[in-house]
């Protein structure tokens, strides 16, 4: 490896991301290092599922199926790969990986970071009265899972003792490209703002394409979408990166680009904890530096907390989605009227046999913008109706899957296209968040079937009162002199929403530096949770960050419970930033926008 550089390529953004990422960038991307995340809240719940049927699964097989080709060129090249693949079972991982590469007639050390699983520790933590970090609720009766967010200096060491390959349980997703660059740096644990600055290449590179053009508020601007080029950070010893892709792939990278991805599921920017270290991006730079490259600096460190978050799950009843089409005049009035008479006649059939009310319902118009509430404007001809249901008795659900088709016969006219048949009942899965201290979590690192020393988790006490108050700028008294406008936000900004549990997360950047001091003064917390009144049921929250001209917002209890749990069309409030990129801001008469 280049101890100049360390060029770190990403070829997944999820559980699922395509196969072909990783050739293009072994092959064309000149990287030293390889990196796959895999691992969402919802992909923990699917693994967990997964493993309960086969003891052998409950890891991402697409990591194998991917890297068994071109091993025998990641050898040659001397590029190593790091990891979440291993999901809630690494150690079956890496044997699957070590079948591969046996099979490819290659010799590779291949490590495996252990000790994340914490389901044993359950009771532990329910005698302490440990409640969830969000919610404030008490432990469920008893939990599927229960998985610690690790950290980087495991992998580290893994790759210092000589592993060419890392794999991993349930780590932060930045955490495998900072555990590359503390081996190849050599950063020590109280390196904070080269932590953080390592921890925020992650975080940008983690999802994907998402950073180079992909969900990209000026999509229209995106050229090459069926070659879209996989993300690398070419990164610097000091700890500021640059971000860029091979040449001759699809996609853009331009600050707004970047910077997007970074705001992405932030939270608060001024304390995005990590298992390493507390960042604030508050004062992150983005600079264009050449054609199709960014450069990223300005991060800042300090000693992370003496906890970890763990995500454990739970069974909550069960669920069922119904999915159909209906057209014609007054479709979604009609679609509508259908979907409560199936919930009634289900909840007459439930009285009959004494089965209970539904737990939760939901109705959405899907074409009829359902998710946008009072600040729908269409009236279409032909919708999909999407009806969920939850309830602790499957029996009810089962009910209400067999229910759904004979409201073709007996309700409005236009009714066609079932999707996927019957509905299918389903466990609910959900999320259980809380802290636990790094002292009680086991972290094991294993190579070639030999325990190696791995590095123990510490912190410092953290109080979120003692963080700076940060502003930004207002409108000028005499700025609407002339007069005011309405503009729609997205003429000022771009954003990009994504979820934290329950929550909604939502970042705006604005265009020019000039319109910032409108979109402040329009966007405040309030009238973002008027906004989205119909959607979030608990408060929000605002955060400044200067250094890219950006708000971030906080929108609690805003997705139905998240995740698998929630049974909203939208449970992981992709779509938010679209909404709320609607929003009417006012601005002076003559202020000229995009």
């Amino acid at each position: 490896m280049s101890m100049k550089t360390l060029r770190v390529g990403c070829a997944s953004g999820f559980w699922g991301d395509t196969e072909y990422a990783a050739a293009q960038l072994v092959r064309r991307g000149h990287i030293d290092v390889l990196v796959f995340d895999y691992l969402a809240e919802v992909t923990m719940s699917l693994l967990i599922r997964v493993k309960a049927k086969d003891p052998n699964a409950g890891f991402a097989p697409d990591f194998v199926t991917t890297l068994k080709p071109l091993l025998k060129e990641i050898k040659a090249r001397g590029i190593k790969v790091v990891s979440n693949a291993g999901g809630v079972n690494p150690a079956a991982c890496r044997e699957a990986l070590a079948k591969a590469a046996l099979a490819e007639g290659v010799d590779l050390k291949i490590a495996a970071v252990m000790g994340d699983d914490l389901l044993p520790q359950t009771e532990s933590a329910r005698g302490e009265g440990t409640r969830e970090m969000f919610s404030g609720q008490g432990m469920p009766a008893k939990f599927m899972s229960a998985n610690a967010y690790l950290g980087a200096f495991p992998i580290a060491a893994a790759l210092e003792a000589g592993a060419d390959i890392v794999v991993t349980g349930r780590c932060v997703d930045s955490a495998v490209v900072l555990g590359p660059l503390i081996q190849a740096f050599g950063w020590k644990q109280d390196d904070y703002d080269q932590l953080a600055q390592g921890s925020l290449a992650g975080h940008i590179i983690e999802c994907g394409t998402q950073c180079t053009g992909g969900n990209y508020t000026d999509w229209h601007l995106v050229k090459g979408w069926d070659d879209m080029g996989f993300p690398i950070a070419d990164c610097s010893p000091d700890g500021s990166f640059v971000i860029e892709k091979p040449a001759g792939t699809g996609g853009l990278i331009v600050p707004s680009t970047v910077g997007e991805q970074m705001v992405y599921e932030i939270g608060d920017p001024r304390a995005y904890l990590l298992p390493d270290v507390n960042c604030d991006f508050t004062q992150v730079t983005l600079e264009q530096v050449g054609e199709q490259r960014v450069r990223v600096a300005g991060a800042r460190g300090s000693a992370p907390t003496p906890h970890c978050k763990v995500s454990a799950t739970y069974l909550d009843g069960f669920r069922a989605t119904a999915l159909f089409m209906i057209g014609g005049i007054d479709a979604s009035t009609k679609g509508t009227r259908t979907a409560e008479a199936l919930l009634a006649r289900c909840r007459r059939l439930f009285a009959e046999r004494s089965l209970g009310d539904f737990s939760e319902t939901s109705i959405e118009v899907l074409g009829a913008e359902a998710t946008y509430g009072p600040h729908a404007r269409v009236q279409p001809r032909e919708v999909m109706v999407k009806i969920g249901a939850r309830h602790p008795n499957k029996d009810a659900l089962d009910i209400f899957s067999r229910e759904m088709a004979p409201m073709a016969l007996a309700t409005s006219p236009g009714i066609t296209g079932f999707l996927g048949g019957r509905p299918k009942v389903q466990p609910v899965v959900r999320l259980f968040s809380y802290l636990w201290p790094k002292s009680k979590i086991p972290v094991r690192l294993e190579l070639d079937g030999h325990d190696l020393a791995c590095p123990q988790m510490s912190g410092l006490p953290f109080d979120p009162a003692k963080l700076p108050d940060i502003g930004g700028p207002l409108p000028a008294a005499a700025a609407f002199a002339q007069g005011t406008r309405l503009v729609p936000l997205v003429q000022l900004a771009y954003g990009r929403s994504g979820d934290k549990g329950d929550s909604a997360n939502i970042g705006i950047l604005a265009r020019k530096a000039d319109y910032l001091p409108y979109i402040r003064a329009a966007l405040t917390a309030d009238a973002v949770a008027k906004w989205f009144a119909h959607r979030a049921q608990g408060p929000v929250h605002r955060w400044d960050m200067p250094g890219v001209l950006g708000l971030n917002f906080l929108l609690e209890k805003a997705l139905g419970g998240g995740g698998m749990a929630s049974i909203r069309i939208d449970p992981q409030g992709k779509a938010y930033a679209q909404m709320l990129l609607d929003f009417p801001v006012p601005v002076p008469a003559g202020l000229k926008t995009e």
